[in-house]
């Protein structure tokens, strides 16, 4: 089985329960508890994959387990980075704007 086809469907799956609109009681979240719940998310992923690695290593995971947590572990890097440089950007973009 291709990783990425598995990868892609695990995220579509994610995509669509979180793209699914909240309830009504749900209160809006403001970006700084947006932010904080990625960081949270960004990190759980980290240690996760970690545990899934060490033991891999130990033998005691499947190598498609720890396959399968270094792809996580890329993609949650690649979206912390790609955030990054987009709050980078548009700090650039207010220091160039005139007063």
């Amino acid at each position: 089985m291709d990783i990425k086809a598995t990868l892609a469907s695990q995220l579509y799956s994610q995509v669509q329960a979180v793209a699914r609109p909240a309830p009504q009681d749900t209160p809006v979240r403001s970006p700084g508890e947006a932010f904080a719940t990625a960081a949270t998310d960004f990190m759980a992923t980290l240690r996760q994959s970690e545990e899934t690695v060490k033991a891999g290593l130990a033998g005691r995971a499947d190598p498609q387990a720890v396959v399968e947590a270094l792809a996580a572990t890329e993609l949650a890097v690649q979206t912390a980075v790609a955030v990054r440089d987009k709050v980078v950007e548009a700090y650039q973009e207010i220091l160039r704007m005139p007063v």
